[in-house]
């Protein structure tokens, strides 16, 4: 999420026509056609942040600007040039990184909370300790994770560190109830 990735459509020869067709898992059909012979481009109920970039020397592509889970699903490129058709396939996968807090519950547990990651985070317990996880999903394809610690034993050291493991990276928090 809030990258910007580019996706290539690469073709021997010069363009003669170019046409990426979009099929987001949500939402509506997008198709991006470009046409070398009037120097036109059309573009049907296609987002703001999908755009061409043509570059000198680079094949044609397309650039999501601060992509997010809406853009998520299958890109297929068709390029035409005199020395044939060229076809290319993509799909998108959309990593939402979890927005992670540590709290005190009413107990004086540590309860830390994974809120609205894709896919939904790993989370784990220093020092080791029974826990209890439970998932919440929710419409757009995001998980938030909740555990509690439960200290097996009395140690000397009160502090608890919450690691959370993601696709789109590593984190941990430490509290002292």
């Amino acid at each position: 999420v809030g990258k910007s990735p580019v996706l290539t459509c690469p073709l021997k020869g010069n363009i003669t026509m170019l046409t990426w067709t979009i099929t987001p898992k949500a939402g509506g059909l997008c198709i991006l056609v470009y046409r070398a012979d009037r120097n036109k481009t059309h573009r049907t109920t296609c987002s703001g942040n999908i755009n061409w970039t043509f570059r000198a020397g680079l094949p044609p592509a397309l650039e999501i600007r601060q992509v997010g889970l809406a853009q998520e699903g299958n890109y297929s490129c068709e390029a035409a040039s005199a020395e044939g058709n060229f076809h290319t396939r993509y799909h998108l996968t959309v990593l939402a990184p979890p927005r992670l807090r540590l709290s005190c519950d009413e107990q004086g547990s540590p309860v830390c909370k994974a809120a609205v990651g894709k896919p939904p985070a790993q989370l784990s317990w220093v020092p080791e300790g029974s826990s209890t996880a439970e998932e919440k999903c929710h419409d757009n394809g995001t998980v938030t994770v909740l555990s509690k610690f439960t200290a097996c034993s009395t140690s000397v050291t009160n502090v608890t560190t919450c690691m959370v493991s993601h696709p789109a990276g590593n984190w941990s928090r430490s509290i002292s109830c």
